[in-house]
């Protein structure tokens, strides 16, 4: 199968955040989509967009050098939501889990893609009341697409665990930071990304998958951290939702720089830093069981460093990259939150499922969780 990538400008940014909807009579997610949406403006290339099921909205924002823009950008489309769902007695949250609703009990559209979602993935496909963060980055060359997606995926407990804001599911406290990461690899084409060689391989691949009946489109291969061809972008999936603007911008300038550092080793000596899959398997699983707890295997030691250590030293390491990006103050926020906590640390410390989601109704849309 021919999987054209269509290169842009390299470290240009663009971000989608997915919001749950929260009946603010009951707490209770709530089918609001289709009004939401409608009450929008609507249409395929809005800024306010309908997912998978009928409970939950996709914020996106355009193409953009700086994340402070697109950031701004989501901004100006989250308070539009926000009016328009005032109105219906909608509220907007920011998570990877709503507290205590329960997933089966959420309708889902309809069309041909979703439907075949719902009809191949049966139970696991019910459980999809998920919000994401998804951050693209832009590649200017074919050729360095899958290397960025290995090196974004080698760095994944570090972009999950500024985001995880999942520890409930259905009013019980999973023990996971990021319970949202469990559910989201259940589905087929989910997860890991495959290590491969270069751009014939994907190819190779995409066309298995394909006579194999197991996609039509190569957009229908849903790695945690994928090239995305039409857009010329690597898109980092990995994170949980985030209910403030300080979390999305972090989030968004550790991919970007993370992906630039990457580049610049590739054009450097053609290496950038790896690690063997079934480690990064194995971090992926630490980040979501014990968040900014986590101990990470790294590839220098071969031995666990605690998270927050290892996200100190690359803070540092990427400050150079954040001040020619623009993006400093964005990138400095994940010493705030490994500091005073992630959104699944305050979630908890708010004190059961119920007074997290007040927790999250009040935070979502806020600058920042933290008092300055």
């Amino acid at each position: 199968m021919r999987v054209d990538f269509a290169p842009s400008e390299q470290s240009s940014v663009g971000i989608e955040w997915e919001l749950a909807l929260v009946d603010l009579a009951s707490g209770e997610l709530t089918p609001a989509a289709p009004q939401l949406i409608e009450a929008c403006g609507g249409g395929e290339d809005a800024p306010v967009r309908k997912e998978y099921l009928q409970e939950m909205v996709e914020l996106v924002s355009g193409v953009h050098r700086v994340v402070g823009d697109a950031v701004a950008d989501i901004a100006a489309s989250l308070d539009l939501a926000r009016r328009e769902a005032s109105g219906l007695g909608v509220g907007l949250v920011g998570a990877g889990t709503h507290p205590f609703s329960r997933a089966s009990a959420q309708p889902r559209f309809s069309g041909e893609r979703y439907d075949v979602v719902a009809e191949r993935n049966a139970w696991w496909g019910r459980q999809m009341a998920i919000c994401g963060t998804h951050v693209h980055v832009g590649v200017d060359h074919r050729d360095k697409a899958l290397p960025i997606t290995s090196a974004l995926a080698r760095f994944y407990p570090y972009l999950l665990a500024v985001t995880c804001s999942s520890p409930y599911w259905e009013g019980e406290d999973t023990g996971y930071a990021s319970q949202r990461t469990m559910l989201f690899q259940q589905l087929p084409t989910n997860g890991l990304p495959w290590p491969m060689s270069g751009w014939a391989e994907f190819e190779e691949y995409a066309e298995d998958l394909a006579r194999s009946g197991m996609i039509t489109v190569p957009g229908e291969i849903r790695w945690d951290v994928r090239p995305s061809p039409r857009f010329g972008t690597v898109e980092n999936r990995t994170g949980d939702s985030v209910p403030t603007l300080a979390e999305l911008g972090c989030v968004a300038a550790l991919t970007q720089c993370f992906a630039e550092h990457a580049s610049r080793s590739l054009a450097a000596d053609a290496t950038y830093e790896s690690l063997p899959p079934w480690l990064v398997r194995e971090n992926k699983w630490r980040a979501a069981r014990y968040g900014m707890d986590a101990e990470v295997i790294t590839p220098r030691r071969q031995r666990p460093v605690p998270l927050r250590e290892g996200l100190a030293q690359w803070l540092e390491r990427l400050e150079p990259v954040a001040r020619d990006l623009g993006c400093e103050a964005e990138l400095r926020f994940a010493s705030d939150l490994a500091e005073r906590g992630a959104s699944y640390e305050r979630q908890r410390a708010a004190g059961e499922p119920r007074a997290a989601l007040d927790l999250l109704l009040a935070e979502t849309g806020r600058a920042t969780p933290f008092d300055r």
